[in-house]
């Protein structure tokens, strides 16, 4: 009984000490787990808040921040936002991007083009550090993929079986919504305090407000969801998750016909197996009583 209750203590301390390790790692808050529609096996993106989400970029984040591995083109494509051709062709318009040069050799800009790839908003890593306080701002198109932190145990192990894979994009709407109220003692001067960042200071400052982006509205005249910090948060999110994986849909979809490829054809080499060693099988026994 007692070696027992030594192996239960031991267990539940375990738990204890993993289960803050994302926490203790760096001296970031563990971020709340989100829910996320194109989590899971069968999840899929939500049309609507890709598109509320890429509203949130261009209106808060593409002034710091560049999509150089996407496209114009790609907000039409299918598993996307699925902007219309027209509408991917107005948001092209709006940017100048390099066209060459002229007959004299001097650099020339054009409008872009829908095969164009997002611009910087910079022309160069050292305008934009010099312009941001001697820290780059980071490209964003796969951050949703870079960022993660550790959930410990046993979430580690249970996300094996639930699939879960949600850590980068639970640290992103987290991140975004986590700035609040220094201690008393903090130098302003070193940065901005974060809740779920890392050590706390980042160089980033809070750039999103409650009613910072206009969503579409409905017949009444009323936001379709509300105008919220979290709300933001959350859609950008869903569409920098979009940027860093844009064929999400179709791969989980090829993922479950493979599956299902898999489990047909074991089927049938069981009962081929079946009918040819039953033969075999057959005449073994033959010869045997012969």
């Amino acid at each position: 009984m007692k070696k027992t209750l030594i192996i239960a203590g031991a267990l539940a301390a375990s738990l204890a000490l993993s289960s803050g390790a994302a926490q203790a790692a760096g001296g970031g808050v563990t971020p709340p787990r989100q829910d996320w529609s194109f989590a899971g096996p069968f999840g899929t993106y939500d049309r609507a808040q890709l598109q509320r989400g890429f509203q949130v970029f261009t209106a808060v984040c593409a002034s710091c921040h560049g999509l150089e591995k996407i496209s114009f083109r790609n907000l039409a494509e299918a598993g996307g936002p699925e902007y219309s051709q027209a509408q991917v062709d107005a948001f092209a318009a709006e940017f100048l991007v390099d066209g060459g040069y002229d007959e004299f050799g001097d650099p020339v800009q054009r409008p872009a083009t829908p095969a164009d790839f997002w611009p910087s908003p910079f022309a160069n890593y050292q305008q934009a550090a010099a312009a941001n306080g001697g820290k780059a701002p980071p490209d964003l198109s796969v951050m949703a993929k870079a960022r993660t932190f550790e959930r410990g145990f046993p979430w580690w192990i249970t996300d094996v079986f639930t699939q879960y894979n949600e850590n980068g994009v639970d640290y992103m709407a987290a991140f975004l919504k986590g700035y609040v109220d220094p201690p008393e003692d903090f130098d302003p001067a070193l940065g901005n305090w974060n809740l779920y960042y890392p050590g706390h200071i980042v160089a980033m400052p809070n750039v999103l407000f409650e009613g910072v982006v206009e969503y579409p509205r409905d017949a009444q005249g009323r936001p379709v969801v509300p105008e919220t910090v979290e709300q933001y948060a959350k859609d950008v999110t869903a569409f920098l998750m979009w940027t860093a994986e844009p064929h999400l849909e179709a791969r989980k979809a090829m993922g479950f016909q493979v599956l299902v490829f898999l489990i047909v054809f074991a089927g049938l080499l069981y009962f081929t197996k079946k009918r040819i060693w039953a033969r075999v099988g057959g005449e073994t026994e033959g010869h045997a009583t012969g």
